[in-house]
């Protein structure tokens, strides 16, 4: 792996982790209706108007970062060579092992010896 490899992976795992924790962080469409009886989003944080705003922009530019690491490294991973295996690296060099051809294996014989009859063949 070569380190700039190695530094998009870190990133990308970085980056994906942050979006689940932002994602996590952020409330779901019925929880409006909470304020209603009584949890006012006054005294949070961000304000009154919530933390929708700033977790929604920061969602999305995290998504656009992973979508970027991402890309990178499918290109980087694109251009490495492709790894030889064990079992190539350490066949003989040269033309592989052919089996011979059928005009060199000897004939059979004309004949073959038969067993007089009588006798139990084994």
């Amino acid at each position: 792996m070569t380190l700039l490899h190695t530094a998009l992976l870190i990133a990308h795992v970085i980056v994906g982790g942050l979006i689940v924790g932002l994602v996590l962080l952020q409330r779901g469409k019925g929880a409006d209706a909470g304020a209603a009886f009584g949890a006012g989003a006054s005294a949070t944080v961000f304000g009154a108007r919530g933390s929708s705003n700033f977790l929604s922009r920061s969602t999305a530019v995290l998504a656009t970062l992973f979508f970027a690491t991402s890309l990178s490294l499918a290109y980087i991973g694109s251009e490495r060579p492709v790894a030889r295996s064990v079992v190539e690296e350490a066949g003989v060099p040269g033309d592989p092992a052919v089996a011979p051809a059928p005009s060199d294996m000897p004939a059979p014989p004309a004949e073959l010896p038969v067993a007089p009859a009588g006798t139990p063949a084994n």
